[in-house]
């Protein structure tokens, strides 16, 4: 059974950084990042493959997040800057192997961390 931990979570003021870590126990073909608020729907943040150098942003954090892989530690991360009261949500790291995925769609990820608690305050 493959397990993401996820580490990295916290809180900082607006206009701050965090980066989120993910890794899992072996090698998949994609990664995600959702967030999710109590009471609200499961949020897609981002995604990339480990085939493609070319990342995937939902539009609310596009310019301020980057996605990355290292692909021989099996860890994605989340490089979040100019955080937003917004952005305060539990993010969750998801992974998977399918040969083709559509990034926003949580039901086309297989594994999923147990999620960071994110607090940006103004």
């Amino acid at each position: 059974q493959v397990q993401l931990v996820e580490s990295g979570g916290g809180s900082v003021q607006a206009g701050g950084s965090l980066i989120l870590s993910c890794t899992a126990s072996q090698r998949l073909h994609y990664w995600g990042w959702f967030r999710q608020v109590p009471g609200k729907e499961r949020e897609w943040v981002a995604a990339l493959s480990t085939g493609s150098d070319k990342p995937n942003y939902a539009n609310p954090v596009k310019g301020r997040f980057t996605i990355t892989i290292d692909i021989p530690k099996n860890t994605a991360h989340l490089l979040m800057q100019s955080l937003e009261p917004e952005d305060t949500a539990t993010y969750y790291c998801a992974a998977g192997t399918r040969g083709q995925y559509r990034p926003p769609d949580p039901a086309d990820y297989d594994y999923w961390a147990l999620g960071t608690q994110v607090t940006v305050s103004s």
